[in-house]
């Protein structure tokens, strides 16, 4: 069975933005509020956070819940990883998320500037110099047979994009959030119909799911 590369749960703003501008330590997700940004899945049953026994069902709930579901790699941008530009000053930073990534698989972080790799938890980084397909290929030799998940910014979903090496999207769209400028994803959805099959879903949440998958 193919292993398949996948992006899921990847919200945008209505104008088609990822992130917001002036990305920092201190604001990750530039002038983008990032609790607004996943505001949908976090007020889901299956939330990764949740510490009560609520949230709500339903579509948004299955995506959450599936976000791990068959995955043996992750490749993200260098962006994703961390907020340090250029050359490492040092190796003390290891990602934004203490102790026990929530990847629990190999990661591979695409970068200009190398560094050895290292292991938290289950989760192990890799840094890599390479075009999409080369990258894909070694994060598929990781994943165990398993699938590959493609985590953005979107700067690097749209690098996978357009070297047409993307199996699946899910983009949850926001239209309530106009970001004006920031990490663009697309200027329209419709950028892909010409290769992608498509489903579009409004949600009670307020955002409208965009599942694409390929022709």
């Amino acid at each position: 069975m193919a292993q398949l590369l996948k992006v899921q749960n990847f919200t945008v703003s209505r104008d088609g933005y990822g992130a917001g501008e002036n990305q920092s330590l201190e604001h990750p997700f530039g002038h983008a509020d990032p609790g607004e940004m996943s505001a949908w899945a976090a007020a889901t049953a299956s939330w990764p956070g949740r510490t009560d026994s609520g949230g709500s069902r339903g579509l948004d709930d299955y995506l959450t819940r599936d976000f791990h579901h068959g995955i043996g790699a992750e490749i993200m941008g260098r962006n994703k990883f961390g907020p340090q530009r250029g050359p490492w000053e040092d190796d003390e930073w290891r990602g934004w998320w203490g102790d026990e990534p929530p990847f629990h698989t190999p990661v591979f972080v695409m970068t200009h500037h190398l560094r050895p790799s290292f292991t938290l938890g289950d989760t192990t980084f890799h840094f890599v110099d390479d075009d999409p397909a080369t990258v894909l290929e070694r994060a598929r030799a990781a994943a165990d047979g398993k699938d590959v998940r493609l985590g953005g910014g979107a700067t690097v979903v749209r690098e996978f994009l357009d070297a047409d090496l993307v199996d699946t999207l899910h983009v949850a769209v926001s239209p309530h959030i106009e970001l004006g400028g920031g990490s663009r994803l697309w200027e329209s959805p419709d950028e892909l119909r010409d290769r992608f099959h498509v489903d579009v879903v409004p949600s009670p949440s307020g955002v409208v799911h965009h599942l694409f998958w390929r022709k």
